[in-house]
């Protein structure tokens, strides 16, 4: 270190031995920008440029003094499409950023349409903005927006049309059938006429390319509900019989009924011989049931009702009814 005290002839010889030593050995160092022409010259460049091209950036020393002698002396040469900035003759200056694109070939598909065009745009979204290809809200396109343009390759625009409509729809009524032991085996009566009921359905609809037409419905409002129609029916025949009550818990009971249905209240236990399997029932007091089970006891004129209830089939006992057979 030189300190506050003269400087003195030996000092400048050894400044001087320590440089030409760093200079003789080859060192080499880096400058800041500030200083990269200094550097530059002192190297026996001209200049020092960043180049773009590929998608790599590098830092290129060149005796080149324009944009077209520095691609000449890297063997680039520029094609009618290629990309490059700045321009051909743009005189160089230290640190100056240059970018070079080939152009590419690329094909457009849209629908039944395809279009091959040469380009050097950056990615998919310039490329639909040199062609004048604006996207729908519901189109896509791939490779996405952000992608580079694939050389050689293909880019897909899928187009949709898409609106929406209300659909007024019909909400079915329900029937009522109630067993009516004073009108004759096979007879009927509509007791309430009933109404259909009406809903407001929002429904969107997305048509592709292809022609096809996907609805989806995305709300709904009723506008009115049903009401019931109810009929009153006669039965077939009405047989006097005497029941017992019975649940699927009950002691050797599987829960699975001799006609394969599940053992509850609606399905009742007959003897085949009288009331045949399936055979649809009304028993008052009980209501509506089906001849769905089979059981030791119940021999001839008796009929066992399933309940769902322990506490039920309880309170029920046994007792003597009247069971209509329906059509």
């Amino acid at each position: 270190m030189i300190g506050r005290g003269p400087l003195r002839r030996s000092h400048v010889l050894a400044v001087s031995v320590l440089t030409a030593g760093l200079v003789w050995a080859g060192f080499v160092t880096y400058p800041s920008p500030a200083y990269a022409g200094n550097a530059a010259v002192a190297n026996g460049v001209a200049h020092v440029v960043i180049f773009t091209a590929q998608g790599s950036t590098t830092e290129q020393p060149t005796n080149a003094t324009t944009v077209g002698a520095f691609l000449r002396e890297h063997g680039i040469a520029i094609g009618a499409n290629d990309y490059i900035s700045p321009s051909f003759d743009t005189p160089l200056s230290d640190r100056m950023s240059i970018e070079y694109r080939p152009a590419v070939s690329v094909t457009i598909v849209a629908g039944k349409h395809r279009d091959t065009i040469v380009t050097s745009v950056s990615n998919i979204a310039a490329l639909l903005q040199s062609q004048n290809i604006r996207l729908g809200k519901y189109d896509s396109v791939t490779p996405a927006l952000t992608e580079s343009v694939p050389a050689d390759g293909t880019v897909r625009i899928d187009h949709f049309l898409a609106w929406q409509r209300i659909e007024h729809r019909i909400i079915a009524m329900p029937t009522i059938n109630r067993v009516d032991v004073s009108l004759r085996p096979g007879a009927s009566k509509v007791v309430t006429k009933g109404q259909p009921g009406m809903i407001d359905v929002l429904v969107s609809f997305t048509q592709h390319d292809d022609g096809n037409v996907k609805a989806r419905a995305i709300g709904s409002r009723v506008v009115r509900k049903p009401r019931a129609r109810v009929v009153d029916v006669g039965a077939a025949e009405s047989i006097q019989m005497v029941a017992t009550a019975y649940t699927p818990y009950c002691t050797g009971c599987s829960g699975i009924t001799a006609s394969g249905r599940p053992a509850g209240h609606g399905i009742v236990a007959v003897d085949p011989r009288v009331i045949p399997l399936g055979t649809r029932l009304y028993i008052p007091g009980y209501g509506y049931a089906i001849a769905g089970d089979t059981g030791g006891a119940i021999v001839g004129y008796r009929i066992d009702l399933g309940y769902t209830s322990y506490r039920d089939a309880m309170q029920f006992g046994r007792r003597a009814v009247t069971v209509y057979r329906l059509k």
